[in-house]
């Protein structure tokens, strides 16, 4: 079993929480906003948000090979950047079509059009 406050996997039947002290068995004496429930799966560990300037910066000087786009979790968009301009220089206009959709695409973040990361957390 494992707290769904924090996380730490618990002993099958314990009452509280051995790391946070939360109550687990949801008992008449606990206001609702104390109350835990118990999981079977560890808690979701909550994601930290990426940095707006970052992103944006590596959009304009590196966006033509994607590392934006990884940078922020969008690792579909960031492949097909990166082989656009490294291996689309074989029909020589790829990199090209690249650097200016990576630039675009920094002048976008840094704007606020595009708000969240690849996993929907805010740019912060």
């Amino acid at each position: 079993m494992f707290c769904s406050n924090c996380g730490k996997e618990i002993p099958d039947g314990s009452k509280f929480c051995p790391l946070c002290g939360k109550n687990l068995t949801g008992g008449t004496n606990t206001s609702p906003s104390n109350e835990v429930t118990v999981s079977s799966t560890p808690a979701e560990p909550e994601r930290e948000g990426k940095s707006k300037m970052a992103a944006g910066l590596l959009g304009i000087f590196l966006g033509g090979l994607g590392i934006h786009n990884f940078y922020m979790g969008y690792k579909g968009k960031a492949i097909i950047q990166l082989l656009l301009g490294t291996v689309g220089i074989i029909v020589l206009i790829g990199p090209v079509i690249s650097a200016i959709w990576g630039f675009v695409e920094g002048i976008m973040i840094l704007a606020g059009k595009i708000r969240v990361d690849g996993h929907g957390v805010p740019l912060v």
